[in-house]
Parts: C-alpha cells; structure tokens; sequence
C-alpha cells in the first residue's frame, strides 16, 4: 500500500459512525449487510448512511454489490489488512512493543520500562 492510499483509509475511519460501520461489516464478513439493515443497526438516515457508504467505498475499505433490489455492502478485508500492515510495517517499522499490542487479536499492555 502507498502512503495516499492509508492517508485516504485513514480519512474514512476518522469518523465514529464510518468507525461502527466498518467494525459491523467485518463482523459480517464476507457476505456482509444491505444497506437497510445497517442503517437499522447504526440509527442513521438513509441519506447519512448513504455519505458514509460512498466515502467508506471510494477509500476502498468497503464494497457494494446488487441483489435484485437491494445493495449489500461488504468490508473489503484485503484492503483492510494491507492499511494495518502498512502501519506496523512501514510506519511503525514493526517496532516490537507496537507489534505485540497486535498478538493474538487482542490489546495487550506493553510492559513498563
């Protein structure tokens, strides 16, 4: 990933309820949620929700596909992960005490110095 691509990312999940979105759709990988249903979960108007697709989309962590009438939005998990190896890699040059808050799936505490 180059720097305008996590700089783009970065911008979309800058947003508490691009933030919820995200983590929902994840949640809900691979197939994800139409958009309805979203909208349900996260309270938002179908306009709202609409500007947090559209941006979530264009930055490339989401993506939306059409069945019959309705449109289902998925997270675009390669993309995702390349934005988090793009942070401890090439930011935080895998620097140990970074990398170990990662381990295993969970926040863990680096110990104090």
């Amino acid at each position: 990933m180059e720097k305008p691509q996590a700089l783009d990312a970065l911008a979309a999940l800058a947003n508490e309820t691009r933030l919820d979105l995200v983590r929902m759709l994840i949640a809900h990988a691979p197939t994800g949620l139409a958009a309805g249903e979203i909208a349900r979960h996260l309270g938002v108007s179908a306009s709202r929700l609409s500007f947090h697709l559209s941006t979530l989309e264009q930055a490339g962590l989401i993506a939306s596909r059409k069945e019959s009438r309705h449109v289902y939005y998925a997270a675009e998990t390669r993309h995702i992960g390349r934005l988090m190896g793009y942070l401890l890699n090439d930011c935080c040059r895998a620097h140990p005490e970074v990398s170990a808050c990662c381990a295993h799936g969970r926040a863990v505490t680096p110990p104090e110095q």
